[in-house]
């Protein structure tokens, strides 16, 4: 019983000890020289509260399909309650799950809030959706000696939601059924 529980506890003791690359999950920043809002589907109304964003993450070169969700969702700032600007997210800082100062593709995703509680979910809705480009960073890593601070998403650019037009879907749908029709045959 007792090498159980000592065998538990080094796994659980070496998986956070690997756990600790960090970023700050912020779009727009001054102090970080970071102007990255997040816009509406047509590309000129910044988005606010009712709309999330989530940080997906992979070691240096993962393609972006393959990223996986880090963190927590975060709603999208309004200027009048946050002091925040619209289009802004500031879900402090993330672990990406990843080794701490270690180089990882991040990517910042975001949907609209009516459509779930995740990004998986609104693409799966029709609901509006996009991501950001994906960018390298070298995490942050707050077991070494001395800590480093956070990785800040400098290079992270602008982007617009997507919101997939009715007619595309019903396109699609007759598409379908006439290859489900045509089989038969």
């Amino acid at each position: 019983m007792t090498r159980t529980l000592v065998a538990i506890g080094c796994t659980l003791l070496t998986a956070g000890a690997m756990a600790q690359g960090t970023v700050n999950f912020v779009n727009v920043s001054t102090a970080a020289s970071i102007s990255a809002p997040v816009f509406a589907g047509d590309g000129t109304t910044k988005l606010g509260v009712g709309n999330w964003a989530q940080l997906y993450a992979g070691p240096a070169g993962t393609a972006p399909g393959s990223l996986v969700a880090v963190g927590v969702p975060v709603q999208f700032r309004n200027n009048a309650s946050t002091g925040l600007p619209l289009g802004s997210v500031n879900g402090g800082t993330v672990d990406t799950l990843l080794a701490g100062g270690s180089s990882a593709v991040i990517q910042m995703r975001a949907w609209a809030g009516s459509a779930g509680a995740s990004y998986e979910a609104a693409l799966a809705s029709g609901a509006g959706y996009g991501f950001s480009n994906p960018i390298n960073v070298t995490l942050g890593n707050a077991l070494a000696q001395p800590p480093t601070t956070p990785a800040d998403l400098i290079n992270l650019a602008s982007f617009s939601l997507v919101v997939p037009e009715p007619s595309t879907i019903a396109l699609g749908l007759l598409g379908a059924a006439a290859l489900l029709l045509r089989r038969r045959k």
